[in-house]
């Protein structure tokens, strides 16, 4: 259901400076409350968790629900004091798992 996620992130920084990632996928985000044309409920399907991790280290975490809009974009920042390797994880309520990785060079 969904496609590959796209991902905004520096590939290098200085140490303690605050970097901001942008993230995307392209996902329905059915809510379950919606009715198909012969009046039969659309079952829930949405991606109900987001993890960003640094070096294995989770640094930004976010439960989503079900008023997400469609094709959920979520930024935020993190402020790196080597350099490392980020991983991001979106989880699907039909237990599929999409992810990304992205390196992160920090100088200084």
């Amino acid at each position: 259901m969904a496609s590959k996620p796209r991902v905004r992130a520096p590939k290098s920084a200085s140490k303690g400076e605050v970097v901001e990632i942008k993230t995307l996928i392209s996902h329905k985000m059915e809510s379950g409350q919606r009715k198909d044309s012969d009046g039969n409920v659309i079952p829930r399907q949405i991606i109900n968790h987001f993890e960003a991790r640094f070096n294995g280290e989770p640094f930004f975490v976010a439960e989503i629900e079900p008023a997400v809009s469609a094709n959920p974009y979520i930024s935020f920042y993190h402020q790196p004091q080597e350099s490392g390797e980020y991983e991001f994880v979106w989880n699907d309520d039909d237990g599929s798992t999409y992810s990304t990785k992205s390196k992160l060079s920090v100088e200084g």
